[in-house]
């Protein structure tokens, strides 16, 4: 294949814009030695004069008049796609993506973030806050480089590494009648108004596969699909919920407490989730690793 002197043909165009060695080179931040080395070493590529240089003007050759649209188009065209690729390479090191689970994302991320800017600042941080189904296909898809997520299933394209392990608790109302339990067991519960997190949830799956077939025996009252939405029907007033507790430290505390639950005890572990055989970009480790410090410590 033939090789393209690109430093000649932009030497070369610049010299015929401006009529002049030495503008041409300043324009350049070149010297005139280095510009008319890069002009002579084309034309000795390609076998003939392109430009007349007398000591009043600079013209161009026949040669040199002919090769010049096609100069011009070839420099603009590679100075076009090596603009395109420059902007792309810093989209790619100026932003990074991460799935979230929202009573995560509310309560916790704000204290990562700000030590997290403050060591990148200029970076674009995207959180998907959205489900833990939703965060599992986001990395697979590659919207979002890691996840922080519940630790479920095994996944054969993906890597999970666990960073806590929290148990779920009952919530209600201070002035309801748990509120001053130390303990309340999941057969206590069979009294009162139950609001539940949504079948397809990871919380609920979590419940039911927890419970067994004691699962079928427990009566719902209400079901939503966020843990915020049941959290404030307990606000509300409408019966208490299990959520896990980093959910309820995520809520506003106040009107509502939360107490441990047993017989039996639930927990869920929360992992970071990333696709196997997949390096993530700098700032992206660089976050995944405050994260999993942040939650080492709690």
């Amino acid at each position: 294949m033939e090789r393209i002197d690109f430093l000649g043909l932009q030497a070369f165009l610049s010299i015929a814009n401006w009529g002049s060695f030495n503008r041409a080179a300043a324009s350049l931040s070149l010297s005139q030695a280095a510009l008319s080395h890069r002009l002579k070493k084309l034309e000795d590529e390609l076998g003939v004069r392109l430009v007349a240089r007398t000591t009043r003007q600079v013209t161009l050759t026949a040669a040199g008049v002919e090769l010049l649209p096609s100069a011009q188009r070839i420099v603009d065209e590679l100075s076009q796609i090596f603009g395109t690729l420059r902007r792309q390479g810093r989209e790619s090191q100026d932003v990074v993506r991460f799935g979230c689970l929202p009573t995560i994302a509310g309560h916790h991320l704000p204290v990562i973030l700000r030590g997290f800017s403050a060591a990148h600042p200029g970076v674009l941080v995207r959180v998907l806050d959205q489900s833990a189904t939703a965060i599992i296909e986001r990395v697979r898809a590659g919207e979002a480089e890691f996840g922080i997520t519940i630790m479920s299933a095994q996944h054969y394209d993906l890597d999970i590494t666990p960073i806590h392990q929290e148990a779920f608790v009952v919530v209600c109302r201070a002035d309801h009648a748990l509120a001053g339990a130390k303990v309340v067991t999941w057969s206590e519960l069979d009294r009162e108004i139950l609001i539940k997190i949504g079948e397809q949830t990871g919380n609920n799956l979590l419940i039911a596969a927890g419970l067994g077939g004691r699962y079928a025996d427990v009566t719902w009252a209400y079901e939503v699909h966020r843990v915020a939405t049941a959290i404030g029907m307990v606000r509300g007033g409408l019966g208490v919920t299990v959520v896990p507790r980093l959910a309820f430290q995520a809520a506003d505390e106040g009107k509502i407490v939360a107490v441990p639950l047993r017989a039996p005890s639930i927990a869920r572990t929360i992992g970071i989730v990333t696709r196997r055989n997949h390096t993530l970009s700098p700032v992206a480790e660089s976050l995944a690793r405050m994260i999993q410090a942040y939650f080492n410590a709690l």
